[in-house]
């Protein structure tokens, strides 16, 4: 049993408490508040002055398929290959040893949504992983897969600029996501006909032939996960929402980087986005007009927003993204949830992470100072209770020794 005390407990979900107490037992949050008891026996770690915070989660990180360093022998994030690779799944890519993951972990992120790129229309699924495990099977939160899709200017360049085949344009990249969607229903609906046909004559139905790509599809038509729609500019951003809309699917749109310019429609509709990464510059075209105002300007009109650090690694950065949005207008509060309840709900977690309330897992991390100031360190990371990072025993980040696990 640990008992985090004396720290500014930033509950997420329950305010803030100066001088609270944090009591982790058997890897879940035991006790919240202010008079906790604290049982005889516990390991007590003196936060006063510190502030306490739930584990950050980036709802957005190619963590570990993407690979560190980035090599074409690590690169796993994108299958170039064809518009439609619904039947990719991350897990297959997901590296437990990439040196990246114990980066990230030493500013305070615990938990990432990782998965394919957006090189294709529909890439393929994505997991939610906690950054400790040696496979995959134990990194992976089970329930969490979400199906990679997207518009613009990176599937129009992979497929019309550099293979010279469809999709070339913007009209091309919709027309292949609504195919791939009218197939998987086409699928489904042949499926469905088989087994009543077979349910009325009582005997085995007879199924077309199975097809990995349209069950993948089928899951998102069913809503049983979500669509991630890579979207930058905002006429891409309500392509996404159009399509979305027209097929019934759940949805969240990525990056969403023109959407402080739609905020009001956004809003209305009451739109989920992961925005981000807030540093990537003017790197092509549908970037020219990034603004460190849109998440604050999206999460006030009522869009439910996470802040990403989008990359491998540099998702170590997120606590700085966080600050910067804060720096152009975005509430102290809801700067807070865009990395950890906010991010938890998107990605499916929430019953689980995102706040530090009893019965959650004890992902917690210990900073001394503010948490999104770039003078901050981050002394301690808890994950499921266990202590994974110290600073006061781990070496300088600039001396590590290159894929040195904790």
């Amino acid at each position: 049993m640990i008992a985090i005390k004396g720290g500014k407990v930033c509950t997420i979900t329950g305010g803030v408490i100066d001088g609270g107490t944090v009591l982790i037992d058997s890897g879940k949050i035991a006790a919240v508040g202010a008079n906790v008891q604290v049982p005889a026996g516990a390991e007590v770690v003196d936060a006063t002055g510190k502030w306490v915070t739930p584990g950050f989660i980036d709802a957005h990180s190619h963590l570990s398929l993407f690979g560190d360093p980035a090599l074409p022998m690590t690169i796993d994030g994108n299958e170039m290959t064809s518009p439609n690779t619904a039947q990719l799944r991350g897990r297959d890519a997901l590296n437990p040893d990439d040196p990246g993951i114990k980066e990230v972990v030493r500013h305070g992120v615990t938990a990432v949504f990782t998965g394919p790129g957006s090189a294709n229309i529909v890439g393929g699924t994505g997991m939610v992983i906690k950054l400790r495990g040696r496979t995959a099977e134990e990194m992976i939160i089970p329930g969490t897969d979400g199906m990679k899709m997207a518009l613009g200017e990176n599937p129009k360049r992979v497929y019309g600029e550099m293979q010279k085949k469809y999709p070339a344009t913007r009209m091309g990249n919709a027309a292949v996501l609504r195919e791939a969607l009218v197939e998987a229903r086409n699928y489904m609906d042949k499926v469905a006909r088989a087994e009543a046909e077979a349910k009325e004559k009582n005997e085995p139905p007879k199924l077309p032939d199975r097809c990995l790509k349209l069950e993948a599809l089928g899951r998102v038509l069913r809503r049983e996960i979500k669509a991630r729609i890579h979207a930058h500019r905002a006429d891409d951003i309500l392509t996404a929402v159009r399509i979305a809309e027209e097929f019934g699917i759940d949805y969240v749109i990525e990056h969403c980087t023109e959407g402080y310019l739609i905020a009001d429609i956004l809003g209305a509709k009451k739109v989920e986005a992961t925005i981000g990464p807030l540093l990537m510059g003017h790197s092509k075209h549908e970037l020219w007009k990034v603004s460190m105002r849109n998440p604050g300007l999206l999460a006030k009109a009522g869009v439910k927003v996470a802040i990403q650090a989008d990359t491998g690694p540099g998702t170590k950065w997120l606590p700085v993204h966080v600050g910067l949005a804060m720096r152009y207008g975005m509430d102290e509060e809801d700067a807070f949830r865009a990395v950890t309840i906010n991010s938890a709900e998107i990605i499916g977690v929430a019953d689980r992470l995102g706040s530090l309330e009893p019965g959650k897992d004890a992902d917690v991390a210990i900073f001394d100072g503010h948490p999104f100031c770039n003078f901050t360190h981050c002394e301690r990371v808890y994950i499921d209770g266990k202590l994974v990072f110290d600073l006061a025993t781990a070496p300088p980040e600039d001396e590590e020794e290159p894929g040195k696990l904790f």
